[in-house]
């Protein structure tokens, strides 16, 4: 069973046509899973639903604490790509351990575009997420644009778009 905990960002995020502005009213994965006919045994839990640039450090160590407790070796977190890389950083500093011993894999992924926008990159962000995390050794590990990145050799290249190696 891969455990998903959802937390908001980009891809979450709905366009609301009155007010020009995003928001979020409720999780897409149940839909995107279907759609992307996907056959893992997944089990999603929402744990907030928040643009990551608005995560506080409380927001992290519930998630860092979420993951701690999880049943489940396999964990990907959905999440916004701004600050993505120092929550994997703090589940790095709390998690590592145990991955180290060979106990979790955690795979954080996200969106450039809201899935609910058509043309986003979450269905293929979260079908590579789902994948990496069954193959992946034990550890925290982000998946963006088709590749995975080791937590501490990645950053968001906000010219670009993309995430790369570093």
């Amino acid at each position: 069973m891969i455990r998903i905990f959802v937390t908001g960002g980009t891809f979450d995020k709905k366009y609301d046509e009155l007010t020009g502005s995003l928001s979020f009213d409720d999780t897409h994965l149940p839909e995107m899973l279907q759609l992307g006919r996907c056959r893992v045994d997944a089990s999603i839990r929402t744990l907030m639903m928040i643009d990551s640039l608005e995560m506080t450090d409380a927001d992290r160590a519930r998630i860092v604490e979420q993951c701690r407790q999880a049943a489940e070796s396999q964990i990907v977190i959905t999440h916004g790509t701004d600050t993505m890389v120092e929550t994997a950083h703090a589940l790095a500093g709390a998690v590592e351990r145990e991955a180290s011993a060979g106990r979790k894999t955690i795979v954080l992924t996200g969106a450039m575009v809201p899935y609910a926008f058509g043309s986003s990159d979450g269905l293929f962000n979260l079908g590579s997420a789902l994948s990496f995390v069954q193959v992946l050794p034990a550890g925290v590990y982000i998946a963006m644009n088709g590749r995975y990145f080791k937590w501490d050799a990645v950053r968001k290249n906000k010219q670009t778009g993309v995430f790369e190696a570093i």
